[in-house]
């Protein structure tokens, strides 16, 4: 479903794609977009009309013009829209026979309702949650046609609810039942928890009806009834085998599976143990030690490295299994992986021989699969086979059909040549003494999803993707039978008794160590508690107001006694750097919560309940019942004591959002530096700390639902094979998250401590494999690391950026800007502040421009809600920041009234305070504050928990919709900066507009600047004429362009670019004007624009030829300016004096 909605530039832009008369009546009111599907959906005004043809006539012809969109659907605005109608005309139905009933056997009251039956002016509700559905379920790859009476039974793999424009709530859940999917619908008078949750199984019975606006088949849900899953796989054998070779998603676009699913199964079939191996990399390892510990099974942690026998040798490399022993080995992995990536990587990351003997301390080496040295030995008759075998710790064999793909090569005529092959390494291992085990390679969890593998090969361009090997996780029984050739007792020896000595011999490990190792400062507890004291007697005074004292102490005690006073100074010193070099810092996340960092000035936010504090006498006045939003919000106020002027502060933030009730939550402090201050600031983190010991945050990219999505109809197109949305959206779903690649996160760092080195807690890596980046970034994504090593986001941003542009041009300083400022407060819900008229700037608001609040997507929101306070704007920052808080969710709310803008769920805040007002314990308040705010919703258990307390069903819903939520103080952070930021733009409009489009100089074109309004609007016309037609750039360009417009309904004057006065980036304040740079024009990029400033250093130009020497610019760049008016009194080329 859409993810967001646009308005259309252009209401009747079907008209455009169409020549039936019908489409010039098709008029748009908002275009719905999913990017992870790359779907777009037309919500058209009024009811259904036109035939299934011209749907799909407009659905090609938006495809064909918009090659970035894959799946167009179409729906109305009206309550009669096709699947509502339907529903509605049965209840209608069912209305006049009940009607019919009452008149023949005069069953009303007097009151024409029905006494205790559930009866209500003649018609019983509809009741879709059943006990039980009767008949006899169809399989779903059987339904093609309109059916009415169907009944269905399967998984629930995608739920979806959302209220429609009438009120009504609309459920949408894919069923797969294991021979394909169907999408089930059906509408609810009013909201109500059916229970119907992803992995569930139902019953299902509905009418099958065709939608025109998608094509596809669709059950119109009468009635639905929990069942139970169908028993699942089991294994039988009294003694259960050991997977020692498997593969996960994160086997390089390779493997299929999610480690949480196969360890799940794993424990389903009572095998006790499980080894990982992916392809060159170990970053399956925390989600398989999480699942392990979740499911009982004990995770064999191993790697399939390449092994070479030379040093930077490019030849061929072999597969190797390298199986950690004991936490030595695990350790010597480490190294061995972050060798292979930074090292030795040459299209694979590969192990030279003599560093996996440096390293072999604690490790168990297995030959691999038909790639391992061993088996070419073998298969090719190499008489050097039982050197080569005695290098490993056990022989490896595989099924049969694994190596089906080698039958017709030279060495392999029959399935009975590889049958000798497995015999002969059975034989090997009995010669050596060395133990041969049974595995199965595994891939893909279950015969039936070797398709999934072959959708991912296609994708990668395999043209044998569909010669499928059979690399399914098998039962003890299965991979018994697969090996009976070999007899029963050597059967059971390979396939059970083996592979379990091995997973003995292993210990139980834990990839990442447990518990937080911060780097310690010395005496960071007492200075610590010092500087907090210090700051806190300096802005309250001595004796503390008992408040301020108690939530010091509270904070200090967990702080200190968790071993995070370390983090703290790291992060003050770091601020404290920028600071003294003229740049404010910007906190993110939630550390703004902590009064603690507040007066280390690590965030400016203060979070205790608003107040007022005099800061002569310290007197003081705190709110705490809520009377008012923020400190920002309380009225101007004399001290009474000694009539000094009050400081107004405080934004009522819990300490608890940022460490827990117990502080066992670790603290994540993320900051935002100036962009252009930021690799100082890194530079900074390493000089503190040490080159080995500061490393850049690793992430993983994995394969999108769009990238899937792709690969899916990619598939089903070059196999001329058809699907249903459902079963296409299920099999993107199981191809989504594979890993592609990897990179570094923009900011963050982590800090090994001094006692430990990094190959304690992860391997390293460059990002992407990319030795010229020069970056080292840690191997295992980092948020399996956050709970072990500190992680310091030390982020660039434009914010801090601008308002030091802008201190510097005016002389004002931005802490002392006054956040309650009338005529900066008014931008947020009018234009008066700027004298300019809504016709004028296309807005009736005034933040174009202003960070977080400038998009359309929230310059909407503030028509909508129209705020007065501080504390509304930091409501809507945090609904404008999280995903799927504000659209389909509260917005939808506040306008069918159900709620309104106070009450709705804002930050992640919100939700624990209220729930501990309802009465929930602490613990269980912040234990479903951060699973809603991870995207994770509620559990059963959760809530018939909240049901308990009396939380509204509406409530629940929207905690269940919620994928990501923005803490309050990150919101307050954010919407100071915002705010200084608009009290410039209201009180200094020529250095704002300076500041502001020097930073966006590139986005901008000089050529219309200078050519005013006229030039503007006809560019901005121009690009929206084009609709959907319009790049990505062109659309940003609109964007700026409004502003500019903005700008020029304030009087700014732009003057054009002058080869002696413009500088490369900046726009000059020049008599009362701006005057472009270089870098504002077209066709002159930032290198060109630095090389003109820095060539003129050195004296006038004397001709373009020699501007071009000098600049060393292209002709296109000479021609750019000259076409400008830049270069009209230089001659073409030096002249030669004779005389």
């Amino acid at each position: 479903m859409a993810s967001f909605y646009l308005e259309p530039e252009d209401k009747y832009y079907l008209a455009s794609l169409s020549s039936n008369p019908l489409a010039a009546k098709l008029e748009i009111d908002q275009i719905g977009v999913d990017p992870e599907r790359r779907e777009w959906t037309f919500i058209l005004k009024g009811s259904p009309q036109g035939n299934e043809s011209l749907f799909e006539e407009l659905g090609q012809a938006v495809r064909n013009s918009v090659p970035e969109v894959l799946s167009v659907r179409f729906e109305w605005t009206a309550p009669e829209d096709s699947n509502e109608l339907y529903l509605q005309q049965a209840v209608q139905q069912v209305k006049r026979v009940q009607a019919a009933m009452v008149a023949e056997n005069g069953g009303a009251n007097g009151n024409g309702s029905f006494a205790k039956n559930g009866r209500q002016n003649g018609r019983r509700k509809r009741r879709l949650f059943q006990d039980s559905i009767g008949g006899q379920a169809v399989p779903i790859t059987d339904l093609q046609e309109e059916e009415r009476g169907v009944v269905i039974e399967g998984e629930v793999v995608s739920f979806e609810s959302r209220l429609t424009r009438t009120g009504k709530t609309l459920i949408m859940f894919d069923l797969y039942d294991g021979t394909d999917s169907l999408s089930c619908k059906a509408f609810l008078d009013q909201a109500e928890d059916l229970g119907i949750q992803k992995g569930k199984w139902f019953k299902v019975r509905g009418n099958l009806q065709f939608q025109s606006f998608d094509n596809q088949m669709a059950l119109m849900v009468q009635g639905l009834a929990p069942v139970q899953e169908p028993p699942g796989l089991s294994d039988d054998a009294l003694e259960k085998r050991v997977e020692l070779h498997l593969h996960t998603k994160m086997s390089g676009l390779d493997g299929t599976i999610n480690v949480a699913d196969v360890v799940k199964l794993a424990a389903s079939l009572g095998h006790e143990a499980l080894a990982i191996t992916d392809h060159g990399v170990i970053q399956a390892f925390p989600d398989a030690h999480n699942a392990g510990r979740k499911h009982g099974v004990k995770i064999l942690y191993g790697v399939e490295g390449y092994l070479v026998d030379e040093v930077g040798g490019k030849g061929r490399s072999y597969h190797i299994i390298i199986l950690a022993k004991n936490q030595i080995g695990l350790r010597n992995l480490y190294r061995l992986v972050s060798a292979s990536h930074l090292q030795h990587f040459y299209r694979t990351p590969r192990i030279p021989r003599s560093l996996l003997m440096e390293y072999r301390e604690g490790l168990i080496l297995g030959s691999a699969c038909e790639a391992g040295e061993v088996y070419q030995a073998v298969l090719t008759g190499n008489p050097e086979v039982g050197k080569i075998a005695s290098f490993y710790d056990y022989l490896e064999i595989q099924p049969i059909d694994n190596n089906g793909f080698l039958i017709g090569s030279t060495h392999v005529q029959s399935k009975d040549d590889l049958v000798r092959v497995n015999k002969q390494i059975v034989l090997l291992g009995e010669r050596l003494n060395l133990p041969v085990v049974a595995t199965g390679d595994v891939h893909f969890l279950r015969p039936e999803d070797s398709l999934i593998r072959t959708i991912l090969l296609a994708g990668r361009g395999f043209d044998d993707a569909e010669r499928q090997a059979p690399l399914y996780y098998r039962t003890t029984e299965e991979m018994l039978k697969e090996f009976s050739y070999l007899g029963p007792e050597k059967a059971r020896e390979v396939v059970i008794t083996n592979p379990r000595k091995i997973a003995a011999a292993i210990g139980e490990l834990r990839p990442v160590p447990e518990g937080l190792h911060p780097p310690h400062i010395e005496n960071a507890e007492e200075d610590l508690e010092e500087m907090t004291y210090k700051a806190a007697k300096a802005l309250y005074g001595d004796p503390l107001p008992p408040l301020v004292a108690a939530r010091l102490e509270r904070e200090l005690k967990a702080i200190i006694g968790n071993g995070y006073a370390s983090l703290y100074l790291i992060a003050q010193k770091l601020v404290k750097k920028s600071l003294d070099n003229g740049y404010l810092v910007g906190s993110r996340g939630s550390v703004g919560s902590s009064l603690v960092a507040t007066m280390c000035d690590i965030t400016e936010v203060n979070p205790l309940a608003p107040h007022y504090v005099c800061p002569e006498c310290f007197w003081s006045e705190f709110f705490t019942e809520g009377e008012v939003g923020s400190g920002v919000d309380l009225p101007e106020k004399n001290c009474p004591k000694c009539g000094s002027e009050t400081k107004r502060l405080g934004f009522e933030i819990p300490f608890e959002v940022f460490m827990g009730f117990h502080g066992d939550k670790v603290p994540d402090i993320d900051l935002n530096f100036s962009g252009e201050y930021q690799s100082q600031i890194h530079d900074y983190t390493v000089e503190l700390f040490g080159s080995d010991k500061v490393f850049r945050a690793g992430t993983i990219g994995t394969l999108a639902d769009k990238t899937a999505y792709g690969f899916v109809m990619k598939y089903l197109e070059s196999s001329n094979q058809s699907r249903r949305s459902a079963e296409v959206n299920r099999l993107v779903s199981k191809l989504a998250g594979a890993r592609r690649t990897t990179g570094q996160h923009p900011g963050g760092m982590v800090v090994v401590p001094p006692d430990k080195e990094i190959y304690d807690f992860t391997p390293i890596q460059y990002p992407a494999n990319d030795a010229s980046s020069g970056t080292i970034t840690t191997h295992f994504e980092y948020h399996a690391l956050e709970d072990s090593l500190v992680k310091l986001d030390i982020l660039g941003h434009d914010d801090p950026t601008m308002l030091r542009f802008l201190q510097d041009l005016t002389g004002v300083s931005v802490q002392d800007i006054p956040l309650d400022d009338p005529k900066t407060m008014s931008i947020f819900s009018s234009l008066e502040s700027l004298g300019v008229r809504e016709e004028e700037v296309g807005t009736p608001v005034g933040t174009l421009g202003v960070p977080e609040f400038g998009t359309r997507f929230v310059r909407q929101m503030l028509v909508d809600t129209s705020p007065k306070t501080f504390a509304e704007l930091v409501r809507i920052s945090g609904l404008s920041h999280g995903t799927n808080v504000w659209t389909n969710n509260a917005q939808d709310l506040i306008r069918a009234g159900v709620t309104d803008l106070s009450n709705v769920i804002a930050t992640r805040d919100d939700i624990m305070s209220y729930l501990i007002l309802q009465g929930l314990e602490a613990r269980d308040a912040f234990r479903i504050m951060e699973q809603v705010r991870k995207g994770r919703g509620l559990s059963d258990e959760d809530t018939s928990l909240l049901k308990s307390f009396n939380v509204p069903e509406w409530y629940i819903d929207s905690c269940n919709k919620i994928s990501y939520m923005f803490p309050k103080a990150h919101a307050v952070a954010y919407v100071m900066m915002a705010f200084r930021i608009a009290y410039f733009k209201v009180h200094y409009p020529l250095p704002y507009y300076s500041a502001l489009f020097s930073l966006r100089a590139g986005d901008l074109d000089a050529q219309l600047l200078v050519g005013g309004e006229p030039a503007v609007k006809a560019e901005i016309e121009a690009i929206n004429a084009k609709g959907f037609e319009a790049t990505p750039k062109e659309r940003s360009t609109v964007t700026q362009l409004e502003i500019v417009l903005e700008a020029l309904a304030r009087g700014i004057v732009f003057r054009p670019v002058d080869l002696y006065k413009s500088t490369d980036q900046v726009f000059l304040i020049e008599d009362g004007a701006l005057r472009a740079p270089f870098a504002s024009l077209q066709g002159v990029g930032v290198n060109a624009a630095l090389g003109i400033v820095e060539a003129r250093k050195d004296g006038e130009f004397v001709s373009i030829e020699d501007l071009r020497q000098r600049a060393k610019i292209t002709k296109s760049v000479v021609e750019t300016l000259r076409l400008h008016g830049c270069l009209t009194d230089l001659p073409e080329t030096n002249q030669l004096t004779l005389f």
